[in-house]
């Protein structure tokens, strides 16, 4: 062995030693105590690749092996069953949920879902005028200055 390779292999050992007392360090100073509990669990009915919350955390949104987006309520109902290509291997959501973005790894393509969920609403007794069974549109406008 040559001096240089000698010297070399010092350095390299004298590294390690320091990196070794860095984690010891990092390892004295850390808590000693992570408190956590679960919140809450259910069953999924395929295996799940994805998942994704929207930022109010009324929705979750999983991606399946099955080729569907599961929608649940934060309480864990399922609310809708969106289906996507067999290509789809990543999702996201807009931040206020108005739209999914599907990331097809097949097609090479990257697509977005609008989504609106249909709330029904009771009316009986109430006064109409009209059909009784038209549909309707209700409009929230939340960015007012």
């Amino acid at each position: 062995m040559t001096y240089k390779h000698l010297l070399a292999a010092l350095a390299a050992l004298a590294l390690c030693f320091s990196a070794e007392r860095s984690f010891a360090a990092l390892e004295a100073n850390a808590p000693t105590k992570i408190d956590w509990k679960v919140q809450g669990e259910w069953k999924i009915p395929s295996a799940p690749l994805a998942v994704v919350y929207s930022l109010d955390q009324k929705h979750v949104f999983v991606l399946t092996d099955k080729h569907q987006v599961l929608v649940y309520d934060a309480n864990g109902k399922i609310e809708g069953i969106i289906p996507v290509s067999s290509g789809v291997k990543a999702i996201d959501i807009a931040p206020r949920g108005e739209s999914l973005y599907l990331i097809d790894s097949e097609k090479n393509t990257f697509t977005t879902v609008a989504v609106d969920f249909i709330i029904p609403i009771n009316i009986a007794g109430s006064p109409f005028q009209g059909k009784e069974n038209a549909p309707i549109t209700i409009v929230e406008f939340s960015d007012f200055e």
